[in-house]
């Protein structure tokens, strides 16, 4: 149970706030996850509360998945308020003791999002102690933590002088998805994978993020970050811990936690001969991009986890702009028995090792891959799969998306899907090398799977995507 929670949406009337939060926050309401909540808007745009309740609107009518009843949207209607930056700190906690005053029993809480550019993040923190809002109080921020190490340290130092760790949560979108915890319970609920989840076992990890989506009016953000920055650091090495951290002693934030920041420990640097960079052709023509940038927009790295479970076993990660697909894979290559009793001709191992592979995109689906025996005379073997999916269950209607369950999950105070100051700090650290030695970077065509040199950095194996198969879709 959630305590009654006043939420105080810095960036209200940003493009985040319109897909996802306001949605997310009426869903939950609705829902009675989060029944006893006010919404306190604040931005730069300068209008009215029922400006912003008509804003409010038009967000959920374009962008929420679900339908919603207008005596519904009236009952949540009245719990939004709307205060501009420009009205000062004294105005937002005048909006925000009015919510307070609203909502039953003695305890509340305050939510802040940060919905903001990362350089306001800062600026949003002092607004909310100049208007004694951290009492009480749990922060929710945006990607990406820091530049660098160094940024990353004197980011948190600045944090931690307003509030404390225990209060700051931020926010992986791809963490929150039900896949991605799908992986925990996978590994750690079955007795049949967790014996096999070893480097005696596994022969390589791919994470392959590719997207199709370009900047998306994003120059300014993206010139200073590049693909890894945005992608890397913030979402596929959080995956990769679910992915190799070590079975935690309980399903409790710390315990999870502490088997994340190990995996981050154990990871070897990125070095810049274990990275391909890549800019797809165009790149440079986008507004607001320079036309010698260097930035990337596409990377694929191999990195290791140097601890006894995966000495020795490449992680493979890949994400970039303008791609052939967007898709959201881990994929576990298993090796191939070390001697083969099949003759020649029978098919056994033409089709590369057996894979176990998550979907992580909004259709939560797994697939086991291997060989068996086509029926008929001699022995001739085919690759074979098993899939399955959430939609094919009778739970898919309970699904919550990304962002809904990551605002659940802060209102409760529960830190597990959340990255703490020192996994990220230990990130940046491992980065620094890359960071300050960047190898060159390849021009690619859009509406491909990146640069040539991608191939050379996977060599012996080869990348899942694209796949030789299709996802088989549900029958009605």
């Amino acid at each position: 149970m959630t305590a009654p929670t006043t939420v105080i949406l810095f960036g209200a009337t940003g493009d985040l706030a319109q897909r996802k939060l306001i949605p997310g926050l009426l869903h939950l309401f609705l829902s009675r996850l989060l029944d006893d909540l006010r919404v306190v808007g604040t931005s730069l745009d300068e209008m009215t509360p029922d400006e912003f309740r008509d804003f409010a609107l038009t967000a959920v009518r374009e962008h929420s998945t679900r339908e919603t009843a207008e005596a519904e949207w009236q009952e949540f209607a009245q719990r939004l308020d709307y205060v501009p930056l420009k009205a000062g700190p004294h105005a937002l906690e005048e909006a925000v003791l009015r919510a307070e005053e609203q909502l039953p029993g003695d305890v509340e809480l305050r939510l802040h999002y940060l919905a903001v550019p990362p350089k306001a993040a800062l600026a949003a923190v002092q607004t909310i102690a100049d208007a004694r809002l951290v009492e009480r109080s749990r922060v929710v921020m945006e990607k990406p933590f820091g530049h660098d190490h160094a940024t990353a340290v004197a980011l948190n130092a600045e944090l931690h002088q307003v509030f404390d760790e225990e209060q700051i949560f931020r926010i992986d979108h791809f963490l929150g998805k039900e896949p991605a915890q799908n992986i925990l319970a996978f590994r750690f609920a079955n007795g049949l994978f967790e014996p096999i989840w070893h480097r005696n076992n596994i022969s390589h990890i791919q994470i392959d993020v590719p997207e199709t989506l370009g900047l998306s009016q994003r120059a300014d953000f993206y010139e200073a970050t590049g693909a890894y920055r945005d992608m890397v650091v913030t979402h596929l090495f959080q995956i990769l811990a679910f992915t190799a951290m070590e079975p935690p002693t309980a399903l409790e934030p710390a315990a999870i936690s502490r088997e994340k920041n190990k995996v981050f420990r154990s990871m070897q640097p990125i070095m810049s001969n274990d990275v391909v960079r890549g800019q797809y052709t165009g790149y440079r023509d986008e507004p607001g991009v320079a036309p010698d940038s260097e930035t990337e927009t596409f990377v694929a790295l191999k990195c290791f986890v140097d601890n006894w479970r995966w000495a020795g076993v490449p992680f493979y990660l890949r994400t970039g702009k303008r791609m052939a697909e967007g898709a959201r894979i881990i994929s576990i290559a298993f090796k191939e028995p070390p001697q083969s009793m099949f003759p020649k001709g029978s098919g056994v191992g033409d089709q590369g090792p057996d894979h176990l592979t998550f979907d992580l995109a909004d259709k939560s689906r797994m697939s086991l891959s291997f060989y068996g025996k086509r029926p008929g005379p001699g022995f001739r073997l085919d690759k074979l799969s098993m899939q399955f999916s959430m939609h094919e269950t009778d739970w898919a209607g309970s699904v919550l998306e990304a962002y809904e369950r990551l605002i659940y999950d802060a209102a409760r105070g529960d830190r597990t899907l959340f990255t703490s100051a020192t996994g990220i700090e230990r990130l940046w650290e491992i980065s620094q090398p890359l960071i300050d030695n960047p190898p060159p970077v390849h021009p690619y065509a859009q509406g491909t799977y990146g640069p040539n040199q991608i191939h050379q950095l996977i060599a012996p194996f080869t990348w899942r995507l694209p796949f030789e198969r299709k996802w088989r879709e549900r029958k009605v």
